[in-house]
């Protein structure tokens, strides 16, 4: 699976996440239903998710787009693989960066922080989100590799 591929071939029902995103992770690519959460520098409600069965979803966080603190590190990247998720996006940072580079999982954020996040259950899944240009929305389906991310109301391949 190449994003520049599915673009070419469905350029009509494709939106590009415009966002500068930095990559983490050895896997290459993914692609999944989105599963979406929205918090802001608290990431609870990522742990609760991540403790549960993925089935190949991919976990969409809009943290605000705030650089500040971490919404993931290396133990919610050991959930998401251990749980069956397929991918992460998040419109926030991520820590333990080298460590998730390491890891057999794709990860897009915005940057890294070394800063804990809240943990006050602030946050709220399965609702729709906005960032990047694009309407995210649980169930619409996710494409990522090196050359971006994309996002389709309906499974293309």
């Amino acid at each position: 699976m190449k994003t520049a591929d599915l673009i070419d071939d469905h350029a009509d029902v494709l939106s590009l996440v415009h966002l500068p995103f930095r990559r983490f992770g050895s896997r290459a690519h993914f692609a999944g239903p989105i599963q979406t959460i929205k918090c802001f520098e608290d990431n609870s409600v990522v742990r609760k998710e991540l403790e549960s069965p993925g089935n190949g979803r991919v976990l969409v966080v809009d943290g605000g787009g705030s650089t500040r603190v971490a919404l993931l590190g290396d133990m919610l990247a050991c959930l998401a693989l251990k749980n069956g998720w397929a991918g992460l996006v998040l419109n926030a940072a991520i820590r333990d960066s080298v460590e998730i580079d390491q890891m057999d999982i794709l990860v897009y954020a915005l940057a890294t922080s070394p800063i804990k996040s809240a943990k006050d259950g602030w946050g709220k899944a399965g609702e729709d989100i906005h960032f990047g240009g694009v309407e995210l929305r649980p169930g619409n389906w996710v494409y990522a590799d090196a050359d971006g991310v994309l996002i389709s109301e309906r499974r293309l391949i």
